[in-house]
């Protein structure tokens, strides 16, 4: 297992069409191009083998390493300390912009600050997930990859003073190159790997990539500085905020659940699933966390992404599938990648997801909740968006009753959950609030009664007199964390009885020591195998309804628990594992969404007393527009 480094060993760069992994040794371990779903060509991290690398690492291994990023910027600076001297790696991505290309520039410069220390650079692609032959040449101190029609081009960096290495150290090694060179205190190295590069080969001037890295800087700097978060959590929030911007498609403002695929949520499970696509749920809630930061810009930027989902949809019968890839295409055929071991052998390595196809009712509240929500941000729906909510908001009220395979995208069939109705009465109830709003025509009383006729059946049904709690779905006693919603959407106020019930009883069954399970497969069969860890979003949750429930100082222990399990550069997976290990794919978009929304509420909670105020106008409220 030691060929595997931990998931939480890694800091994430990107350039906001794509991203990339890098370890504390130093190994960019995960890295597709020229988009988020494209085919990795460096994907060790999965099969150390047959994966590909790009390692900047000490030639010893007597070096302790730490990581940090530049403060206010994605700019990843990994130090290695030796008996010898002090050296660092400085990762980053120069921004691509808002135009689809497959020219992307990764840059990766070394230099010593102390004493003097010999690098080891190996750069070893493997395309298509290591499926693909290459085929490469060198030709002024360059390394020219070529499989199919990706092409990658690896440049050296000029030191400050001297050749960076005589051409007889550079190493032709398995289809890859290996350069050793030693730099003392003040120089500076590195490469440059381009893909789909311009003009013939040629070495990399120390000053370009200085602008480079200079512009980068500015750039997330300007960007952080849009910030209207002012609570007490700036530092984690800004990096969550920081996090979520590398996760977005700058080309269509389509955000992924995580950049990367076949990571676990069980170390030898199958739970491994490719997270590299834009969920409706995901995106809608990321409204939530960016109006209440202030950057209403990408709000914008999804909501015209969702309104192209709807408007493509139309000749359909329903009006969205759960997710997309990022350009939005619906197409995620799903597919094993048996030739990979999988992260410490955890198998099988999934590609595709086919799960984008399931009937998942509650997408249609999220999407509908972040309507209403940028609604009142003043990004008022145009004629053609309003046609679209009311598009939605019939279909809902003529098929919210039935079953569906709910949120967490279970393989064990469908069911009638409560979760799913819960949400279809947050799209009925919303879509009559903004033809209220507006005054804009639509079928209000059929709309209404469906919404009534939800919350009738969810107190009827989804109620357990049993477990004095509401269930997972109607044919069970089992609790589930999603429902933990149910306070925040407005559904029920946090001090109703049957909502303290709930919240009692998974407080008894769904958390340990703070952090909180999304249910117990053993007592729900969700059709696979295998147990899984806490899940992060769903102790955010928690945070949320602790503390509007009247338990504030609870609640601001547990988001602190919390903050506990991020990783040395504030990143969360989906999951944390029994001693505190990161599980699932890395890192994942729902977990920092939740922790921004927490620290906002909580934040205004600890400023003006615990206590309900309507979920809808609390939400305004908290966000700074009344």
């Amino acid at each position: 297992m030691e060929r595997f480094p931990p998931i939480e060993n890694h800091g994430l760069i990107g350039d906001l069409q794509t991203a990339a992994l890098v370890s504390t040794d130093g190994t960019l371990d995960w890295y597709c191009v020229p988009r988020f779903d494209s085919p990795s060509v460096f994907a060790s991290l999965l099969d150390p083998e047959r994966g590909g690398h790009f390692s900047i690492r000490p030639a010893t291994d007597d070096y302790v390493s730490r990581q940090l990023y530049l403060p206010g910027t994605a700019i990843l600076i990994t130090r290695f300390m030796t008996p010898d001297g002090v050296g660092e790696v400085i990762d980053f991505m120069p921004i691509a912009g808002a135009v689809a290309t497959d020219r992307h520039r990764l840059v990766r410069l070394g230099r010593v600050v102390r004493g003097q220390l010999r690098f080891v650079v190996e750069c070893r692609p493997a395309f298509d997930y290591g499926r693909a032959p290459h085929e490469f040449d060198a030709e002024n101190r360059c390394v020219t990859f070529r499989s199919g029609s990706t092409t990658l081009r690896l440049s050296t960096v000029a030191p400050v003073e001297g050749p960076l290495v005589p051409d007889s150290a550079i190493e032709i090694v398995d289809g890859g190159v290996r350069v050793e060179a030693t730099l003392s205190a003040g120089q500076i190295g590195g490469a440059v790997l381009e893909s789909a590069p311009e003009g013939p080969p040629r070495r990399i001037d120390r000053d370009e990539v200085q602008r480079e890295l200079e512009e980068t800087r500015d750039y997330w700097r300007n960007w952080v500085h849009r910030s209207t978060y002012k609570g007490r959590w700036r530092e984690i929030v800004e990096r969550s905020a920081i996090t979520l911007k590398l996760m977005t498609y700058a080309p269509s403002g389509a955000l992924v659940a995580a950049p990367t695929a076949g990571l676990p949520e069980l170390v030898g499970g199958e739970r491994n699933w490719d997270y590299r696509y834009t969920w409706i749920r995901d995106a809608s809630f990321s409204v939530y966390g960016l109006l209440g930061l202030g950057f209403t810009d990408e709000a914008a930027a999804f909501m015209r992404w969702l309104n192209d989902r709807l408007d493509e949809s139309q000749e359909r019968d329903r009006p969205l599938q759960i997710m997309y890839r990022v350009d939005g295409q619906p197409d995620l055929d799903e597919e094993i990648l048996d030739h990979l071991a999988g992260y410490r052998d955890s198998a099988p390595v999934r590609i595709g997801n086919g799960a984008a196809t399931q009937l998942q009712l509650d997408i249609f509240g999220e999407a509908l909740d972040s309507v209403y929500l940028a609604d009142s941000h003043a990004l008022t729906p145009d004629h053609d968006g309003w046609r679209h909510i009311s598009r939605v908001a019939d279909w809902v009220s003529r098929n919210w009753d039935q079953p569906d395979e709910g949120i967490w995208e279970t393989r064990g069939g469908q069911q009638n959950f409560t979760y799913g109705r819960l949400m279809s009465w947050v799209a009925l109830d919303r879509a009559i609030r903004m033809a209220h709003r507006h005054g804009r025509p639509a079928d209000v009383p059929t709309w209404t009664a469906a919404r009534d006729d939800i919350y009738r059946q969810i107190n009827d049904l989804g109620w357990s007199d049993e477990r004095q709690a509401f269930v997972q779905h109607y044919d069970t006693e089992v609790l589930d964390a999603s429902l933990l919603y149910m306070p925040l959407v407005g559904f029920v106020a946090p001090s109703d009885p049957r909502w303290q019930s709930t919240l009692r009883a998974m407080d008894h069954e769904l958390v340990s020591d703070s952090l909180v399970y999304r249910y117990d497969p053993s007592a729900s069969p969700d059709g696979l195998r295998g147990a899984e860890g806490t899940f992060s979003m769903c102790t955010f949750w928690y945070v949320d309804a602790l503390a509007r429930s009247g338990r504030l100082n609870q609640a601001r222990v547990t988001f602190e628990k919390m903050l506990t399990y991020a990783n040395h550069l504030g990143l969360y997976s989906e999951e944390i594992g029994p001693t505190g290990e990161q599980l699932g794919n890395f890192p994942q978009a729902f977990s920092h969404l939740a922790l921004i929304s927490a620290a906002i509420n909580l934040d205004f909670q600890l400023d003006h007393g615990a206590g309900w105020v309507d979920p809808v106008v609390r939400r305004v409220t908290d966000l700074g527009v009344l």
